[in-house]
Formats: structure tokens, C-alpha cells, sequence
């Protein structure tokens, strides 16, 4: 057999080789990539923080991750500054998605590892127990409060790629801004609400994120209807003028998971979709005072 005969016969293993590592890589690894950036970059329903002239978009499930992280740092009585550095790091890690897989045994939002002792699987899959674990290890860090960004969360991460938190620096700061009552303002565009909630789940959520007796959460009465269900509306006030825009704010950005219809308050009023509040009285004019508005969307009455 010649030699130009051998080297074609290993060429072509060779090109079938690697014909199927690419078909396995495919398999196993695209969907994985489809799971946590498609939805980043195709999904319908978004929500957009806007602070000045400056604004950042994110699909309505991290607008909702978003919102537990903020309000957890509120919960830990932590400066807003506390919330960027998460929400910074919660982009990078996890693209503020609670995943069950990554580096080795890295999970969750911040990606934190079992064999780390930062909890059990369990544990570290639920975003309210990773955002305190996270907060938990920043009050630790020597100065984290005037850190760099990069340098704060790095030593709560020990990532692999620790300058990477700060190309997220600024989107940590718009959503942290917004969300702590501080400035900027949150609107979502999104489908009518189908799944019905209640006022006691709702205040349930509120309490989760924010902590027990941060609110006072008062059922008012029913603000609308239309064929689908009703409208439950709520008022929500917080200790002061700041808890309130904040409060505001984060029902906007968990609005896709906890069906809330319309939000009023100081900054002004968000409306869901337009068709589904039509019915007296208008956004605004249930609760009056001081405080926040919410509409949730229940169930339809019983014929």
C-alpha cells in the first residue's frame, strides 16, 4: 500500500473523528447554551430600567431574579451599593438565571458550590437562600463597600475570571437604583396576566423578599374587571417615601411571575396591557394616600 494511500485512510478517520465529537459537543452542550443566553436574546416579554439617559433590558425572568436579589439587600438593612455588587456578579455568573449546572458543582444564581460549603443543592437552588449566603460573605470582605466592584465580588466568588464582574458594574447599578427606591423607574412589557394569584400570596412575596413587617399590605376592594378574571387591588406602604418607590418598583420587575396588573404610586403608573384594566375606577384612585398601588390578577368569579 502507498504512503499517499495510508495518509488518506487516516485523514478520513480523522475527519470521522471529529465529525462525531461535533455532533456530541452539539448534543450535549447546545442546549445547555440555548437554556441560558436564547432566552436573553429572544424573549417577548422584557422588562427595562431606565436612570437618567441610561437604561438596560433583561427578560421578565431576570427582572424577577433581579427583584429578589435588590430587595434582599434591603432585607439585610445593606446600602445599595450591596445590591449592585449582586446583581453584577449574578449577570456574570448565572445571567441572573437560577440554573442546576456549571463549572464542576457550580449551581444557582451566583453559582455557588456544595463542595465550597455554601449549602446543599437544595439549598443553593433557592434564590432567597443564595442571595443571603452571597450578602452573608460581602459584610465579611475588609472594605467592601469602597472595593471596586470587581475586587468585592471576587472575594466572594474566587472565580476563575475575576475582572468580568465589572463589565456588569453599570447594569448593577441601574437595577439597584431603581429597585432600592433610589432613582429610575422600571417598566415591562408583557403579556396579559393569565395565571390568577391572590393577596395572600402576594404579601407572602413581599414579606419573602423584603422581610416580615416591612410592609403593611392592605386589601381594598376589587379595582376592575373584564372576562378573564378580576382585578384585587392592594395598597402597600413601607416605612417611608423611599420603601414606597422601591416597593413600586420591584412589583413592576415580579410582575410577569405574581400577575400583577397595574402598579401606581410617586413615580407614576405602569399598566400591564391596556385591555385587561379598562373597567372604573382608574389606576390611582383605589387606595389614595401615601403608599403604593397594586392590582393582581384572580380568579374569575363563579357564574
Amino acid at each position: 500500500m502507498s504512503a499517499s494511500r495510508r495518509r488518506g485512510r487516516g485523514a478520513g478517520w480523522l475527519a470521522l473523528v471529529l465529525i462525531v465529537a461535533v455532533t456530541v459537543a452539539a448534543v450535549v452542550y447546545v442546549p445547555r447554551l440555548w437554556e441560558r443566553y436564547g432566552d436573553e436574546y429572544f424573549a417577548s416579554s422584557r422588562c427595562t430600567v431606565t436612570v437618567g439617559d441610561r437604561t438596560d433590558s433583561k427578560t421578565a425572568e431576570q427582572a424577577n431574579n433581579i427583584a429578589i436579589i435588590v430587595a434582599g439587600s434591603m432585607r439585610w438593612g445593606l446600602p445599595a451599593r450591596a445590591a449592585t455588587i449582586a446583581v453584577a456578579t449574578a449577570i456574570q455568573e448565572s445571567t441572573l438565571r437560577n440554573i442546576d449546572y456549571g463549572d464542576r458543582d457550580s449551581i444557582g444564581l451566583f453559582q455557588q458550590r456544595p463542595s465550597q460549603g455554601w449549602g446543599s443543592v437544595d439549598e443553593i437552588m433557592d434564590p432567597y437562600y443564595a442571595t443571603d449566603r452571597f450578602y452573608e460573605a460581602l459584610i465579611k470582605v475588609s472594605n467592601w463597600q469602597d472595593a471596586e466592584i470587581t475586587d468585592a465580588a471576587q472575594a466572594v466568588q474566587r472565580s476563575g475570571f475575576p475582572e468580568a464582574y465589572a463589565d456588569h458594574e453599570e447594569e448593577g447599578r441601574l437595577w439597584a437604583s431603581a429597585l432600592t427606591g433610589n432613582g429610575g423607574t422600571v417598566v415591562c412589557d408583557l403579556d396579559p396576566a393569565s395565571d390568577p394569584s391572590t393577596a395572600a400570596a402576594f404579601t407572602d412575596r413581599i414579606a419573602a423578599d423584603f422581610g416580615t413587617g416591612a410592609f403593611e399590605v392592605t386589601a381594598v376592594g376589587v379595582a376592575g374587571s373584564d372576562g378573564a378574571g378580576s382585578d384585587a387591588a392592594l395598597r402597600v406602604a413601607g416605612a417611608d417615601s423611599t420603601w414606597d418607590r422601591a416597593v413600586q418598583e420591584w412589583a413592576v420587575a415580579a410582575a410577569a411571575v405574581e400577575g400583577v396588573t397595574v402598579v401606581s404610586g410617586s413615580a407614576g403608573t405602569w399598566i400591564r396591557a391596556e385591555a385587561t384594566v379598562t373597567v372604573s375606577p382608574s389606576p390611582g384612585a383605589v387606595t389614595g394616600g401615601e403608599g403604593t398601588e397594586v392590582w393582581l390578577r384572580t380568579a374569575a368569579p363563579a357564574d
